[in-house]
């Protein structure tokens, strides 16, 4: 009876042995195959056009990919219907870590502004890394009789419904940047949509409009030569290229829009790939010359762990879904 129980113990020794083995085995060719990746070019794709601020740092992070990983990353541009073709494509697309997306604020804005979408992003959409923001320049065309923050809130409380500001279309950050000021300060603007900030740019210049939350790249150059004004910054904190503005919040307590942009990927993407993508893109943030490149855009970089990217994504999601509510906002 002795014999016959340890030749049944054996056995079961040796069968949860292997069994333990077995189960292992999963998470060994998981890490084998992250450690390997990418074997192939990886699509990074993008629901803009080519040439803007979206496009420039998706190549600029593409090629530092390529440049540490040994593999062709590739922006393939996906423009149409505000960004949401592209982030269909890699909602849909194979969660292996070959198709990314750079993610905007439109994929938080959208998630309200659009009533049907064939997707959830907060749930179809992996976070990987953040990568930069770029703050907006509260702006008047310099006819306008104001030149802080405090004396423009008081002039549009006293003329309700006689600012018209501009933006690049409705929902877009520039769009709902004046919007969240409207709901903060309590006044009456009328918005007054464009197809892109170009065009915008070009009536506020003109006076047709007079006012606008611009992207301070694009407003810059008109600012250093005195044909608009700058009232305040809209970022939580200074920035580097128009030190001596105030921000928004030292009047509004709480105020911040700008634009973001990060990388996310498709939901059940490995977290072994997840991970590596992660450390590799903040490396690529942390060299000097990709700071110094983003700052003449205007931006500064964000480094952080994709569940920092994440709660990001669920913040601005939340924040602008207030004031597209607040705002009665349709698309286009």
């Amino acid at each position: 009876m002795r014999a016959g129980e340890l030749i049944m113990k054996f056995p079961r020794r040796r069968f949860l042995h292997l069994a333990a083995g077995a189960a292992a085995l999963p998470a060994v060719s998981r890490g084998a195959w992250a450690q390997a990746y990418p074997t192939r070019p990886v699509r990074l794709i993008v629901g803009y056009a080519p040439g803007g601020t979206a496009d420039i740092t998706a190549r600029l992070i593409a090629q530092g990919l390529t440049e540490r990983l040994g593999q062709a990353f590739v922006v393939e541009s996906r423009p149409g219907a505000g960004s949401n073709m592209g982030t269909e494509a890699v909602v849909r697309a194979a969660a292996d870590g070959y198709t990314l997306l750079l993610v905007a604020p439109a994929n938080a804005i959208n998630a309200t502004l659009y009533d049907k979408l064939n997707y959830d992003f907060l749930r179809d959409i992996v976070p990987v890394a953040s990568l930069i923001r770029v703050g907006n320049v509260m702006e008047v065309n310099p006819t306008v009789p104001v030149k802080t923050v405090p004396e423009f809130i008081a002039y549009a409380k006293a003329n309700p419904g006689k600012i018209n500001f501009a933006s690049g279309g409705a929902g877009s950050t520039l769009h709902v940047s004046g919007e969240l000021f409207k709901m903060m300060a309590g006044v009456n603007m009328v918005h007054v949509p464009y197809r892109g900030g170009a065009p915008a740019i070009t009536d506020l210049l003109a006076g047709q409009v007079q006012a606008m939350f611009d992207n301070i790249p694009t407003s810059l150059q008109h600012i250093m030569a005195g044909k608009l004004r700058p009232l305040a910054v809209t970022t939580a904190e200074p920035l580097e290229l128009l030190p001596d503005l105030p921000v928004v919040a030292d009047f509004l307590p709480g105020y911040e829009a700008s634009a973001w942009f990060g990388v996310g990927a498709p939901r059940g993407t490995p977290t072994e790939i997840v991970g590596k993508l992660n450390k590799e893109i903040n490396a690529i943030l942390a060299e000097p010359r990709a700071r110094a490149r983003f700052t003449e855009l205007g931006a500064s970089v964000v480094i952080g762990s994709a569940p920092d990217f994440g709660k990001l994504l669920v913040d601005e999601t939340e924040k602008w879904a207030k004031v597209i509510k607040f705002a009665n906002i349709k698309p286009e």
